[in-house]
């Protein structure tokens, strides 16, 4: 099966998929995607939805007490370094980036808490710059379609899914192969009944 037919078929499963994180401005999804790191989007929502109340700006968060946004997002993993990631993100953003979240990869990664799946959901999220963003479930749905081997790492990933799909596709093909991986395509016990794919899946290889 090739990436077109790939591609396709998740379009026709996932028509709608985008970003589930919820957000009104640059420096909300910015601060969003950093929180998303090893924890649902259900749950950052949730969080955030009290953050931005309290934070509703960048220049409000850059000045905030790491103990108070610690209390806001204790629910979500690794707390306590995002909330200092967070702070000195905006602060850096206030006092470098003229309060804006940069456009550019170089400069995004200079950021506390921005590696390069944060910058890359920022660039094709924010700016429409194609990028693919290799999270756990891109990683582990590429590997199952064979477009990536077993040991690849996600930059390895992220550069063969370049090669394989047209640039056009790249922004949109990350939204499917999360959406893919979130509601169907589980890490344990898959919906692989209906699966388009189950005549190319390499999970039993994988595992």
């Amino acid at each position: 099966m090739n990436s077109e037919v790939i591609y396709q078929k998740l379009l026709e499963m996932f028509p709608d998929a985008g970003c589930e994180l919820n957000y009104q401005s640059d420096y909300h999804l910015i601060v969003a995607v950093v929180l998303s790191a090893q924890t649902t989007d259900i749950a950052v929502n949730r969080v955030t939805e009290v953050l931005f109340k309290e934070y509703p700006d960048v220049y409000s968060l850059a000045k905030a007490d790491s103990k108070d946004v610690e209390r806001i997002i204790k629910s979500i993993g690794l707390y306590k370094n995002k909330s200092k990631n967070i702070i000195s993100l905006s602060k850096a953003i206030v006092e470098r980036f003229d309060a804006r979240v940069p456009d550019n990869y170089k400069e995004l990664i200079t950021l506390d808490g921005v590696g390069r799946k944060t910058a890359n959901v920022v660039l094709s999220e924010l700016f429409k710059v194609p990028a693919i963003a290799v999270d756990t479930h891109v990683n582990r749905v590429s590997k199952r379609l064979g477009l990536a081997d077993k040991n690849d790492s996600t930059i390895e990933v992220e550069e063969k899914l370049k090669i394989k799909f047209k640039k056009e596709y790249w922004s949109k093909l990350h939204h499917l192969m999360i959406h893919f991986g979130r509601y169907k395509c589980f890490a344990r016990n898959p919906i692989c009944e209906n699966c388009p794919f189950i005549g190319i899946c390499q999970k039993e290889k994988l595992n």
